[in-house]
C-alpha cells in the first residue's frame, strides 16, 4: 500500500520527530533518485531500438526489435524489485508498440493484422499482469473499428469512424469486464478495471464524434443524427453519475462529470449560438 504523506506538515504538528523526519525525507530521496535512473535507461532504450530500426527501415526489424524490448520488459516486470518498474513499463510500451506497429505493417493495415495485435497484447497484459498492456488492448481493439488519432502542424485530430459502432461494443466491454472483475484475484481484477476504464473513454469519445457528425453509412448518408448522440450522450453521463455517486466510485464519478462539461461545452458552441465573448 503507498501512503502520501506531507512531511513538512506532520513535523509542524508534532506527529513525527526532528529525527523521523530526516529519516523519512531520505526514503523520499532515494526513491527520487532510482526514478530519475529508470528514466534515463529508459530515453536509452528508446533511442537504441528507434536508432536499429533506422539503421534497417523494414517492419520485420521493428517486430523483431519490439519483441525483444517488450519480453525484457517483462522479464525485468516480473523478476525485478519495484525499483526497476518503470523501466519495465517503459520496455513493454516501447516493445509493444515497435512490435504491434510492424504487425499491422506487414499486414499492410487489415482487420485481421489489427485483431492480432489486440490478441498478443490482451494474452501479455494477462501474462505480465500489466494495466498497461490492457489499456494498449482495449485501444488496439478500437483501431479495429476504425478509431485514431493524427496529427499536422500544430493540429491534433482524434478519428471515430463508427460512433454509433464504439459506443456500443465498449459500453458491453467496459460493463461486462467491471463485473467480471468482481470475480477476480486482486492482481487479475486490477487488469481488467484498466480496459473497463479505457472502454469508458471510448463510449464517450464514441458519443463526442456522434455529437458532432452523427453517424454516417458507407455511402456517406447520415443514417443516426447529432441530436440523437447528444441526447443519449447526456442521459448516459447523468445516469452513470447517479451510479457512481451511490456507489462511491470516485474515478468514474470524475470522469462523467469531466466528459459532462466536454458535452456541454461543445453543444453550447455547435448549437446554442456559444461565442467567445459569452464565456
Amino acid at each position: 500500500m503507498k501512503v502520501l504523506l506531507d512531511l513538512d506538515d506532520l513535523l509542524d504538528k508534532g506527529k513525527i520527530t526532528p529525527a523521523q523526519h530526516v529519516e523519512f525525507s531520505g526514503f523520499a530521496q532515494k526513491a527520487t533518485g532510482s526514478l530519475a535512473f529508470n528514466i534515463l535507461i529508459g530515453f536509452g532504450v528508446i533511442s537504441v531500438s528507434c536508432g536499429a530500426v533506422a539503421l534497417v527501415p523494414e517492419a520485420s526489424t521493428a517486430i523483431v526489435i519490439g519483441f525483444l524490448a517488450f519480453g525484457g520488459g517483462l522479464i525485468l516486470g516480473r523478476e525485478s524489485p519495484d525499483q526497476w518498474r518503470l523501466l519495465a513499463n517503459v520496455c513493454i510500451l516501447v516493445g509493444a508498440l515497435m512490435a504491434g506497429g510492424g504487425i499491422v505493417v506487414v499486414g499492410d493495415g487489415s482487420l485481421l493484422s489489427k485483431l492480432i495485435v489486440t490478441a498478443v497484447f490482451v494474452a501479455a497484459s494477462i501474462f505480465a499482469e500489466s494495466m498497461l498492456l490492457a489499456v494498449l488492448a482495449t485501444l488496439a481493439l478500437s483501431a479495429c473499428i476504425g478509431a485514431a488519432t493524427a496529427y499536422s502542424k500544430a493540429s491534433y485530430f482524434l478519428i471515430v469512424q463508427e460512433p454509433a459502432l464504439t459506443v456500443i461494443i465498449f459500453t458491453l466491454l467496459g460493463i461486462g469486464l467491471y463485473h467480471y472483475s468482481k470475480r477476480l484475484t486482486p492482481e487479475y481484477e486490477k487488469i481488467a478495471i484498466a480496459s473497463s476504464r479505457t472502454s469508458v473513454f471510448m463510449v464517450n469519445l464514441g458519443f463526442w464524434v456522434g455529437s458532432l457528425w452523427g453517424n454516417r453509412s458507407d455511402g456517406g448518408a447520415v443514417n443516426i443524427p447529432e441530436s440523437v448522440f447528444s441526447f443519449l450522450w447526456a442521459a448516459a453521463i447523468i445516469v452513470t453519475a447517479i451510479w457512481a455517486w451511490k456507489a462511491n466510485r470516485r474515478w468514474a464519478l470524475n470522469t462523467v462529470a469531466t466528459f459532462g462539461g466536454i458535452h456541454f461545452y461543445t453543444q453550447w458552441f455547435e448549437h446554442l449560438g456559444g461565442t467567445p465573448g459569452t464565456v
